[in-house]
């Protein structure tokens, strides 16, 4: 083994974040953590595929799932990791470092240390979430086990720049197509361009203006924007159908099926398959032990854009929130990396929350 979860948080980062995980080839680091925390006595764990469980069972009132990533986009020659100073501030730089092994370094060292916690903890270090949703290991393991995601409250160690943000916006993907007839582009005439078609959809889009919607007191900003156009056959030929995919970003406050209402009515007149969706998940911060956990951090809450694994927790009834270091921006750059100092602010501040009476 070579992970000493006696080490800061930092260094746990750096033993990490060598050892490659890309999505899909997790089992070594899974291996690492399973045999590490399988140490403590007080912590009950369960191997599910490449996603290790660690729980307490102290038989406190309250129950709070922490959860992280395990796994990394690609490697692009950002490992191994290194130390570096941007603007005389100490960052650790390296792919997985913001997205997401600082925050998992941070919960795999509480783990271990916080044996007698003020309430009951289930850990979940999870594989595949940067792939397709059928290969998550959140996702295979709420399916195989829905019972270790029973909880109070739930924190998604994802980067947020060490501040609490809340839920997550809803996420949808789906393809508007035009269709014309086939036609030699030296007799155009005879035939009708699908790509041409498609201009107006392109000008729909370019007129769309993002809404800023305020659910539970946090602004989440929607947004719609083309992100990849298909068409053309030949080129020589006249396009018989062109197609392009959108996505739309929207408020929690709305359902998939008010999503899909809007997208349909932004494309109205047109052939419009909506091919993927998911969710978002409300703040969820009116409960007291939310609550007690902003006053613990000394964080001011703000909304989440993108789509994280909070939304699975919302649907199964447990409100939850993103909280870990690292700047979101920097997620899957080339130039990834984290302050040092952040770890460290993210680390107190989780543990003020789970050993305050």
């Amino acid at each position: 083994m070579v992970l000493d979860l006696t080490a800061s948080s930092a260094d746990i980062a750096r033993v990490i974040c060598g050892i490659p995980s890309v999505s899909g080839s997790e089992a070594v680091l899974a291996d690492e953590i399973e045999q590490t925390v399988s140490a403590y006595p007080h912590l009950e764990v369960t191997r599910h595929g490449n996603t290790i469980v660690a729980r307490t069972d102290l038989g406190r009132p309250q129950r709070v799932v922490i959860a992280g990533h395990i796994d990394t986009v690609p490697i692009n020659g950002n490992v191994p990791t290194r130390d570096i100073d941007v603007d005389g501030v100490p960052h650790l730089w390296g792919r997985g470092t913001v997205d997401m092994k600082a925050g998992v370094a941070v919960q795999l060292k509480l783990a271990a240390e916080l044996s007698a916690p003020a309430v009951d903890i289930t850990w979940m270090w999870y594989d595949n979430e940067e792939v397709d949703e059928s290969q998550n290991g959140l996702f295979l393991l709420a399916s195989a086990r829905p019972d270790l995601f029973a909880a109070d409250f739930a924190i998604l160690g994802e980067p947020s720049d060490g501040c609490v943000e809340g839920g997550c916006n809803g996420t949808m993907r789906a393809v508007i197509r035009t269709r014309g007839v086939r036609a030699h582009s030296a007799r155009s005439w005879v035939g009708e361009n699908a790509i041409h078609g498609a201009a107006p959809i392109l000008t729909r889009l370019a007129q769309y203006r993002a809404r800023e919607i305020t659910v539970e007191g946090l602004g989440y900003r929607e947004g719609l924007n083309a992100v990849s156009i298909h068409g053309g056959v030949a080129g020589n030929v006249i396009p018989d159908l062109c197609e392009i995919e959108v996505n739309y970003r929207f408020a929690p406050s709305k359902s998939v099926a008010d999503a899909e209402a809007h997208v349909r009515a932004a494309f109205d007149g047109f052939e419009v398959e909506i091919t993927d969706a998911a969710p978002g998940a409300r703040p969820g911060l009116d409960a007291p032990i939310a609550q007690r956990f902003l006053a613990a951090v000394g964080g001011e809450a703000h909304a989440k854009y993108g789509w994280t694994d909070v939304a699975r927790f919302s649907a199964m009834g447990v409100p939850a929130v993103n909280y870990g270091p690292g700047d979101p921006h920097l997620a899957h750059h080339d130039e990834e990396r984290v302050p040092l100092a952040q770890i460290d602010e993210v680390e107190r501040g989780l543990r003020a929350w789970l050993t305050a009476s």
